[in-house]
Order: C-alpha cells, then structure tokens, then sequence
C-alpha cells in the first residue's frame, strides 16, 4: 500500500487537473455556443446556394461562365485538409489525418506516386503531422483560426478558384470535420472544384424560374460567390465541430478525474486507518513491556 504522502501527491495532482480541464471545457462551450450560432445561420442559405448552383450548372453548355464546372481527367489533385491548431479535442484530427491519407492512397494514389498530389493545410496539427511525415504541402495556413471570418476566408477560395481555372489542378477536394451536434461531428470528404452535378438529375432547374437577364449572367454571378460560401460554411462547420470535440473531451477528462479522486480519497483513508492503527499496536505493545 503506497504511503501517505504519496497519495497526497497524487490527490493534490489530480484535484490541479481536474480543475483545469472544468475550466477549459467551460472556456470550449462558451466559444461553442458563438460557432454554433454562426453555423447554424449559414447553413440554410449554402445549402440552397449549392442546389441552385447545381441545377443551374446543369441547364448550360460548357464556356467560360461554367469554367469550375469543367469535368476534366484528374490528373493534378489538391487536398484541402482542415484541422484544429490546438490538441486536447479527442479524436477530432486524427479523423482527419487519417482519412486524408486513406484518400492519398487509395482514390489518388496515382497521382500520389507520380507526384501530381498536393495538400493544402488549414490548422497547425495537419500541417505539422504531414510535413513531418514528408508529404508534398504546397501550403500551411496557421493562423486563419484566430480570426475566422469571410474576408480572411475569400482570400484562399479565390486562390483555389484560380488555381483551377488556370488547370494548376484538376480536382480540389476538402477534408474536414461537420458539425452536428456538441457531441458529435461527421467526417466529410467534400469535393470542391470541379461543381459537383446534382444528386438527383431531377432535380435541375427547369421552366418554374424566369432568369433574368439570363442564366449566363446569373451564372457569371453566382458560381464564384457559391464557391466563396461554401468553403466558408466547411471551415465554419469544421470550427464548431472542434469546440465540440474539445469540450466532450475535457467534459470526460473532469469525470475521470473525479473518479479517480474519489479511489485515492479512499485509498488515502485506508493508508491513514492502517497508519494509525500501527501506532496504537506500537503503543499498547508498549505499555505491556513496561508492565512486565
């Protein structure tokens, strides 16, 4: 049985942890409920802006409106990876990281080994897991999450848009984390560039709408701003979903930690019964030798 100083140690350490992770998730559920907020008002606007964009993709002919609509063979790939710049959020990048390099060597391993795959990191832990793997990252964006808005983000939209309309790639997927509740994210390999066709063929525009001036200038006008939205929306998504990773974590840190408490507060009074129950025995045999 350890003594008791040992144990008090351990009490006095796990009581410190214990009250770090209590605030940390506070500090996780109050920036939770800020990104939640914004996610769950822009959602339904994407959402809407995709399927219009979809169907009205699929009423034109191919020209330079329909440009990133432009389905070519894959032969340049871009991985936009999306992970968080601090740990502590259970396995909210290691999804992530893991998925991407499924991705890089199953569906493009082809152009992985002919060299024709690069990955574009958002947040310090991709960045850091796969440059210090020797994975080609053209790019490492580590400070986007500090201030996450749409003009910090419209900067790097417009640089992929132009990086497929140049043929710089051919395909642009995104890698990351959706929000759908606290305790739950959905992992999400979504491809960016080119527009993806609607999910159901059906469902394409048709005589309801009356364009005006026309579907080319409706066109000219919304695929860049749809694009812009929509890779707005997977790095919001992936912001809520990591203060929601964090703070289930941190929520089943404090758990842990006052359960263990509650074994060495239990141990720490068996350890001190039996100390003191040694002194009485040490006393009373002690008292009988003087008696003799």
């Amino acid at each position: 049985m350890p003594n008791l100083k040992e144990v008090r140690n351990r009490i006095e350490s796990v009581n410190s942890t214990q009250q770090i992770t209590s605030a940390m998730k506070l500090v996780a559920a109050s920036k939770l409920r800020k990104a939640q907020g914004a996610i769950l008002q822009l959602r339904p606007y994407a959402q809407k802006l995709q399927e219009l964009l979809q169907g009205l993709s699929a009423t034109l002919d191919q020209s330079d409106e329909t440009v990133y609509s432009d389905t070519r063979e894959v032969k340049r790939v871009l991985l936009v990876v999306v992970t968080s710049n601090r740990g502590l959020c259970g396995a909210f990048n290691s999804n992530v990281v893991k998925q991407a390099e499924l991705l890089i060597h199953t569906s493009y391993r082809d152009a992985f080994d002919r060299g024709d795959l690069s990955l574009y990191c958002i947040g310090k832990r991709g960045a850091e897991y796969f440059s210090g793997h020797d994975y080609p990252v053209v790019k490492a964006d580590l400070e986007l999450f500090e201030k996450l808005d749409y003009d910090n983000v419209l900067s790097i939209a417009k640089g992929l848009m132009q990086d497929f309309a140049e043929k710089k790639y051919d395909r642009i997927d995104i890698i990351y984390n959706q929000f759908k509740n606290a305790a739950a994210q959905v992992l999400l390999t979504e491809q960016f560039l080119p527009i993806p066709p609607p999910a159901n063929e059906g469902s394409s525009l048709n005589a309801d709408y009356i364009f005006e001036p026309n579907k080319e200038d409706i066109m000219r006008e919304l695929v860049p701003k749809s694009l812009k939205i929509q890779f707005y929306k997977a790095l919001l998504d992936s912001y809520a979903s990591e203060h929601g990773a964090r703070m289930t974590a941190m929520h089943m840190a404090t758990d842990n930690a006052t359960e263990l408490l509650k074994e060495l507060k239990l141990s720490y009074n068996k350890a001190r019964q039996a100390s003191i129950t040694n002194e009485i025995l040490e006393i009373v045999s002690g008292a009988e030798a003087l008696k003799e």
